[in-house]
């Protein structure tokens, strides 16, 4: 299998003890490209120095919603500037990891739609892909990318939204980011929704080292595992894991201009 993971966090320090042995071991497993993405303002440097030291690893520059008490109006000034000076350059494939996250109480929504929509703006001023952090929170972010319209459209990661959510994604040209989440049976609404996506809206993506698959059950999430998840995926729709594996790289490659 030849295999593409859209949403990684490769940069954390989770992975610092192991990080080229892992990224060797994903290769040797089919895993091609990599895509590790920023998610406040200290660690896109990092972000950036392992795009630039690794092939493989293609960088997403952006301030998370998670990370909302962290971010300061300076830091979107500073976001911008790594966009401008970047543009043009293929190791730089896209402005994520934000969003909006409904889940966690403590985060403000305005202050989040503010961020969101200087961010999209972003996205739409230097012509990038968004890979979008979604929780909770569909129906307020399809309404901005309405209003917005952005010409390049770009990924909802990690999507766990209803069959309608998705189709209002897809109007909008969106990929759905499918990952260890609908491999756990209890996933009930999300495994029946997985099963009836179409093939052109979907890539695959682990969030490592977060959401391990049922497979690897509590333990640290890596681009490696990503063979496993293409396999359950496709068990899910019901076709074989070779045609996943081309079909959502293929997705991939058209989304990123790779």
């Amino acid at each position: 299998m030849r295999l593409i993971d859209t949403h990684t966090h490769l940069d954390f320090p989770e992975f610092d003890a192991d990080r080229q042995r892992l990224l060797d071991r994903a290769t040797a497993r089919g895993v091609e490209r990599v895509v590790v993405l920023g998610v406040h303002a200290e660690n896109l440097q990092r972000v950036w120095d392992l795009a630039c030291a690794e092939q493989r690893v293609h960088a997403a520059l952006g301030l998370h919603p998670v990370y909302l008490e962290q971010h300061r109006p300076e830091h979107l000034l500073e976001l911008r500037g790594w966009l401008e000076r970047l543009q043009g350059d293929p190791r730089l494939c896209a402005v994520g990891e934000y969003g909006l996250d409904y889940y966690l109480p403590e985060l403000d929504p305005q202050r989040q739609q503010a961020l969101f929509e200087a961010q999209l703006q972003m996205a739409c001023d230097f012509d990038l892909p968004s890979l979008l952090h979604v929780r909770r929170s569909h129906a307020q972010v399809i309404a901005t990318l309405k209003r917005f319209k952005p010409a390049r459209a770009g990924i909802i990661h990690a999507f766990a939204g209803s069959f309608e959510e998705a189709r209002e994604y897809l109007k909008l040209g969106f990929k759905l980011g499918l990952g260890g989440a609908a491999t756990w049976p209890q996933a009930l609404r999300l495994r029946k929704t997985v099963a009836r996506l179409p093939l052109e809206s979907v890539v695959l993506e682990t969030d490592s080292p977060d959401m391990a698959p049922a497979m690897y059950a509590g333990l640290r999430n890596s681009p490696e595992h990503l063979p496993e998840i293409a396999v359950a995926l496709a068990e899910l729709i019901g076709i074989e894991a070779v045609a996943l594996a081309e079909i959502s790289s293929r997705n991939a490659c058209e989304l990123f201009g790779w």
